[in-house]
């Protein structure tokens, strides 16, 4: 950490963080700066006449305040500590140019820091001052001055702070790329263990399709075939006086029933699994109970008893959403209880995620303000929701937590029976 690395907000602090090469190149630029400046100047103002241990004693002078300062905002990178070290630099910088003007070249290193440490509108400030102080030197000390003398450090101040603001700027850029690297790669891999949900959700869902299936194809042949059965028997025993006949229809008649009952028996069993097993019922439960095991979350889930069986496509939808918005969850809200939904609402299908976490500022976020991993993932929730003709509301206050309800229409599966 050095001067150049001092974040001044936290946006620079994950700028440095993510240019690393950058910034181990600033810093050793900025000491190279500050030696090489503070030995001209320590030159010059020998050879301008100034004792040289005075001049020796104000360049070391100098080089300590910048280490210190180097070292301190090492430990404390704070913009208070940074802001008033820099108006101290600044201060120990006016001395040694009260002992010679030839120390206002290190104005440049000055304006450097500046356009780092400060914010656009005090860095302007700070830098004017400067300017000042350089242009009056020469004043001071020798009762002259040149165009040069001013012109040639208001070039050079503009293109140093300049550069510095772009540099911050570049920093940010940076920072803003990498974060959407690091949410793409987490999708990724969010996306590899969804893969694995869905193909357990399919043949959950293809198993209770074929139950389904099974259970009225037996009700509307075996079990149709064995009522018809034992009808046409209890019809035929009752137009019949053979006793024999009687007795043989009425067996016919018992055995058809008999075997009506197991198949009843037999569809009943088959016929609940559709509701007891739900597919998307069951994924969503497990990542619940999965989030509750790795970070602590209180998780419930409520399902309306009014759903209606979804289209594999809904489903599919339904569960990326809720492991989205379950991962923002975990990952950025802070969030102690999380309650999720699925909800019929007439003709369309409803997820509801509900938070107690940190939440943000929705205006922000909606006007583009907002840059973050979990921003990034809600809005691919709601372009893949508007793909779908859904949509995504989302409601939230900064310390109130935050309610997102993903809605899609209803697209009931639809069976053919051979």
């Amino acid at each position: 950490m050095s001067l150049v690395g001092a974040p001044l907000t936290r946006a620079d602090a994950a700028a440095s963080a993510v240019a690393g090469p950058a910034v181990r190149a600033m810093e050793i630029g900025q000491y190279l700066m500050a030696a090489l400046l503070t030995t001209i100047g320590v030159v010059r103002a020998i050879g301008d006449g100034v004792a040289a241990p005075v001049a020796i004693i104000t360049g070391v002078a100098i080089l300590v305040w910048h280490v210190a300062g180097a070292v301190l905002l090492a430990r404390n990178p704070s913009r208070t500590l940074s802001m008033w070290w820099l108006i101290g630099f600044a201060a120990v910088w006016i001395a040694a140019v009260s002992v010679s003007a030839e120390f206002v070249w290190l104005a440049f290193l000055l304006w450097l820091l500046a356009g780092h440490l400060l914010t656009l509108r005090w860095g302007l400030v700070f830098s004017v001052v400067v300017l000042a102080v350089v242009v009056v030197a020469p004043i001071l000390h020798h009762g002259a001055t040149s165009y040069a003398n001013v012109f040639g450090p208001l070039i050079g101040g503009v293109f140093a702070f300049g550069i510095s603001r772009g540099y911050l700027q570049l920093l940010k850029d940076a920072a803003e790329r990498e974060i959407l690297v690091a949410s793409l790669t987490r999708a990724q891999h969010e996306m590899a263990e969804l893969q694995d949900e869905l193909a357990h959700a399919q043949r959950q869902s293809g198993a209770i399709a074929e139950r389904t299936r099974i259970s009225r194809d037996i009700h509307d042949t075996i079990a149709q075939g064995l009522s018809s059965i034992r009808l046409l028997a209890h019809a035929g025993a009752a137009r019949t006086d053979d006793a024999d006949a009687v007795r043989t229809l009425g067996q016919v008649e018992k055995l058809a029933g008999d075997s009506l009952a197991d198949v009843r028996r037999i569809v009943e069993s088959l016929a609940p699994a559709e509701l007891e097993d739900d597919a998307l019922t069951a994924a969503l439960q497990r990542m619940l109970d999965r989030a509750h095991d790795e970070a602590g979350l209180q998780a419930e889930l409520h399902i309306d008893d009014t759903l209606p069986i979804l289209s594999t496509e809904v489903e599919v939808a339904l569960l990326r959403i809720a492991q989205s918005g379950l991962a923002n969850v975990r990952l950025h809200a802070g969030a102690t209880r999380v309650v999720m939904s699925l909800i019929d609402a007439d003709d369309v299908v409803r997820l509801d995620i509900i938070d107690d976490g940190a939440g943000f500022d929705l205006a922000a976020w909606e006007s583009d303000a907002g840059a973050g991993a979990s921003s990034y993932g809600l809005r691919f929730m709601r372009a893949r929701l508007r793909e779908l003709g859904g949509g995504l509301d989302i409601e939230s206050t900064p310390g109130e937590g935050t309610a997102i309800s993903a809605h899609l229409p209803l697209r009931p599966r639809t069976e053919t029976t051979p």
